[in-house]
């Protein structure tokens, strides 16, 4: 048999108050992906078979997510740039392509004000973490409140279908398996106080957009059309407050592009990471 797969190993990382699992998967130039609320490791597969034969695929789960494990009162997302600096420093990997999925925002836009100029690139799918949409600048500050209140009937109207708001009603109709799928990864997690994390995502999303300039890094942020969950606007709206920062929209959609339509986001992932210098020589 000629056909060999790239190498891949699990392990864990103890930090002073929980454990962080990952899985490392392939060589080459490091990508590491951020889950969201919905997510854990391994829901990076459809990237991490797609990106392993040519870099480095590191996936992991935020404390409280399955199977890392919690500290006491639960995860607090200013925790979460500090856990990824520790596996970073843990796995040698250097500078990285951080790829960040809705929740995994808040880790990236900190990780990379932390360590200003150590990300290759910067990749925010479907999230602005923790800048704050509120000090956005006009017109788009003045869609938000119109758009909170129809999103917020739109995701009522998902779960009275027993649809996943964050999957979305195209998925769930035209690709069941992957909606089951999404729903089943969500719920390996059920053990973990959501609300309560997301209440302590809103305390901290405080940051004007100008603020990632800090970060002195490449930055992609990655909208989708049919998102319910964060307004894609206002990811749009915040790039150009961002020195060379990109914009690259999925229109067909919903709030996981990654999961949904992963050919058309890998594609533009990729594309972006050869674009700025981190790829296979």
């Amino acid at each position: 048999m000629s056909f060999t797969a790239p190498p891949r190993r699990l392990g864990t990382l103890d930090r002073p108050d929980c454990r962080i699992a990952y899985e490392v998967t392939g060589s080459g130039p490091p990508i590491v992906f951020a889950h969201g609320l919905g997510g854990c490791y391994l829901s990076w597969f459809q990237q991490v078979a797609y990106f392993a034969p040519r870099y480095t695929c590191v996936s992991f789960s935020h404390r409280g997510f399955f199977p890392s494990t919690a500290p006491a009162g639960g995860p607090d997302p200013r925790d979460y740039a500090g856990d990824l600096a520790a596996l970073v420093d843990h796995l040698e990997l250097g500078d990285i392509a951080l790829v960040c999925q809705s929740m995994g925002g808040w880790t990236g836009v900190e990780y990379a004000l932390a360590r200003p100029g150590r990300l290759r690139a910067l990749v925010l799918a479907a999230t602005t973490g923790s800048l704050d949409p509120r000090q956005m600048r006009e017109p788009a500050r003045g869609r938000l409140e119109g758009w909170n209140r129809d999103s917020a009937a739109a995701r009522a109207a998902m779960q009275a279908a027993h649809i996943h708001p964050a999957g979305g009603p195209a998925m769930a109709e035209r690709q069941p398996a992957h909606h089951h799928l999404y729903a089943a990864l969500d719920r390996l997690s059920a053990g973990l106080d959501k609300e309560a994390l997301r209440a302590r995502m809103t305390e901290m999303r405080r940051r004007p957009p100008a603020d990632l300039a800090g970060g002195n890094c490449p930055v992609l942020f990655m909208p989708n059309g049919q998102d319910q969950v964060i307004p894609p606007f206002a990811l749009e709206a915040m790039a150009p407050e961002i020195p060379g920062a990109r914009v690259a929209r999925i229109p067909d959609a919903a709030h996981s592009a990654y999961f949904e339509t992963p050919a058309a986001f890998n594609a533009l992932v990729e594309a972006f990471l050869i674009e700025v210098g981190h790829s296979p020589q």
